[in-house]
């Protein structure tokens, strides 16, 4: 297996590139809904890569909200890739350089991690720039369109449109959970968390970014206590 191939990034991203790119179009539509002039959702789009997090800031855009509400929101929601970039450099090789690292930490969105961290073995810069490629260009350009399409779809294909991103976070999950019963423990327990931290009355202030996070940290840290991998050596 080449983990330091750019075709192969590239033909791993375009799956996800192509779910970004109805998320975005949705994305663009609701801006200028909201009254963003044509070039802001693809500025926002183009400077970030984060469905969640601009979402949640169009509503306070909208909304009128303060900056210091629109950065605190932002924090709360996108925290979650702090943790899959710290993650995500451990299975960089020695091609990774500094500022590699910078741009591949731009896009290292859900799904992207997800992808880069199901290969076997580290990945080098190669792969991890073919692999950035699709997902960017996909958001960006799905932006576009959604911001020039503006008023000519109707509300309910637009919100249609934002179901892609569900089916592509299973089709990443499904796969390796067919072969791993650890993946599987793990996708039932952050699950089961989920719906706790959404539903019980106790947690009811605790933002989606906290619950997002509580959720990775605890659901990781069983399967690193129930499932550990094996070092070469102790093997």
């Amino acid at each position: 297996m080449n983990n330091n191939s750019f075709r192969q990034g590239l033909r791993d991203g375009v799956p996800i590139g192509l779910g970004y790119f109805s998320v975005a179009f949705t994305f663009g539509l609701a801006a200028v809904a909201a009254g963003l002039p044509l070039w802001g959702p693809i500025l926002i789009s183009m400077s970030n890569v984060t469905s969640a997090g601009q979402f949640a800031g169009l509503q306070v855009i909208a909304a009128c909200g303060t900056f210091v509400e629109l950065a605190l929101s932002q924090l709360i929601i996108n925290m979650r890739y702090a943790l899959m970039s710290l993650s995500l450099s451990q299975k960089l090789d020695g091609t990774v350089r500094l500022r590699d690292r910078f741009l591949i930490a731009f896009v290292n969105t859900d799904e992207v991690f997800a992808v880069a961290a199901g290969r076997p073995g580290e990945v080098g810069r190669a792969y991890m720039f073919g692999l950035i490629c699709a997902p960017y260009f996909g958001w960006a350009g799905g932006t576009v369109l959604g911001a020039a399409a503006g008023d000519f779809l109707p509300a309910s294909v637009a919100s249609a449109l934002g179901i892609a991103i569900y089916g592509m976070f299973l089709a990443i999950i499904i796969p390796p959970a067919k072969q791993n019963r650890a993946i599987v423990a793990v996708i039932l327990l952050a699950v089961a968390l989920s719906c706790l931290l959404q539903w019980a009355p106790i947690f009811a202030g605790l933002g989606s970014g906290f619950v997002i996070i509580i959720c990775t940290l605890l659901a990781a840290a069983f399967a690193a206590w129930k499932f550990p991998i094996k070092e070469a050596a102790d093997e």
